[in-house]
């Protein structure tokens, strides 16, 4: 009995995680078949649109952010940087290949903790400001 027929595929992941990266698993041998240059493809197109969002980011930063005004600035960099945040989480944690129902679930919160932290922090510049502005005595 060889090695490896004794696994299926229920036990390879209920045992030991190393035996799944192993090679044991390995759909794609055959670079050259559809399936791998499809994913080839997918992950070159992947690389340029990150790189182009990255070089519009550096451009901008060396270039214009001189002669804007700084919240039009940060407005853009913001924009380039939840653009670029969004592309990755939809590609590289597979949140691009779920159901809408659970993109929205994962957004929400998401959003939600956003929220609360830019809350957070303009309550507690508002405190601070009241602090060292009040009247003395």
């Amino acid at each position: 009995m060889s090695g490896h027929s004794q696994h299926t595929v229920q036990s390879l992941y209920e045992g030991d995680q190393s035996k799944l990266y192993s090679g044991i698993l390995q759909h794609h041998t055959d670079v050259q078949s559809p399936e791998s240059k499809s994913q080839i493809k997918r992950i070159w197109k992947v690389f340029w649109i990150l790189l182009v969002i990255t070089v519009a980011e550096v451009i901008m930063g060396m270039f214009f952010s001189h002669q804007m005004p700084k919240a039009l600035v940060a407005f853009f960099f913001l924009a380039l940087t939840i653009l670029k945040a969004g592309y990755i989480i939809a590609v590289f944690m597979h949140l691009g290949d779920e159901v809408s129902n659970f993109i929205v679930t994962m957004a929400i919160p998401i959003t939600l903790f956003i929220w609360f932290i830019i809350a957070f922090l303009a309550d507690g510049s508002f405190w601070l400001f009241m602090n060292t502005t009040s009247p003395t005595r």
